[in-house]
């Protein structure tokens, strides 16, 4: 069932998406060679519970961790550990909270140090094709837009879409429905209209839109072993327009 937010709600939507943003804009100044992610990890925790919030990851499904760290080849779901940063990975960091009930939920790729020329087109294209996917994300149009969007801009520029891994509705649950995906047909799937909340997160590939998960049962890879980006917003979708939670 599709929940619809009223503006109360919204509002605290927004501080949960607040205080994900300024997470992962601190997390920022400190992503360099030499870092590991549990240190990372550790931040964040310290940061959110400092904001009136919970981690929203943690213990959620029996995840262990506040942040998801994904390096490289790994496309999202990494575990924070003693895996030290390295100059010219990239980085994607996933995080949530939760305020009086409600998540936030956003992420970014960082680049560690100097990386080269495909890597940080992978970078750019995956922030664009977000960036593209919630100006599809209006009232009266179509859920299929979104990914229609995505897909198209990504495909354009010679990179894959995941396809085993969507966005989705985000409220009192993290993971509420509608399921997003970033690939589809333009005009298809469920009407957008005002109160509607998504998590709209491409995951893009250099190779192939195929995956698989490590023996850990969390982090998904890339099954050709290239790199892989992503970017998430949680958004707001009102008469007005839309109205992005985490910026």
């Amino acid at each position: 069932m599709i929940y619809l937010k009223n503006n109360s709600e919204i509002e605290k939507l927004y501080y949960a998406g607040q205080v994900v943003k300024e997470t992962l804009l601190m997390l920022e100044d400190n992503i360099m060679p030499g870092v590991t992610t549990i240190e990372l990890d550790k931040i964040a925790e310290e940061f959110i519970l400092s904001k009136k919030c919970k981690p929203g990851f943690k213990g959620l499904y029996g995840y262990p961790s506040t942040l998801c760290t994904s390096i490289d080849d790994e496309v999202v779901h990494g575990l924070p550990s003693n895996r030290v940063l390295q100059e010219g990975e990239i980085i994607g960091i996933d995080v949530g909270s939760i305020y009086k009930g409600y998540y936030g939920d956003h992420a970014k790729t960082f680049c560690v140090g100097s990386v080269d020329k495909n890597m940080e087109k992978l970078v750019n294209i995956t922030k664009r094709s977000l960036e593209i996917g919630i100006e599809s994300a209006k009232a009266g149009n179509q859920l299929g837009d979104i990914g229609y969007s995505i897909q198209k801009y990504v495909e354009q520029n010679g990179c894959s879409v995941v396809r085993d891994l969507v966005g989705h509705g985000i409220g009192q649950k993290l993971h509420e429905e509608p399921q997003v995906p970033n690939f589809g047909n333009k005009g298809t799937g469920i009407e957008l209209e005002p109160g509607l909340c998504l998590a709209i997160e491409p995951m893009v590939n250099i190779g192939s839109y195929e995956v698989y998960t490590k023996e850990d049962d969390w982090t998904i890879c890339t099954v050709d072993g290239m790199p892989s980006a992503h970017f998430e917003h949680s958004i707001a979708i009102t008469e007005n327009g839309v109205r992005i939670l985490t910026i």
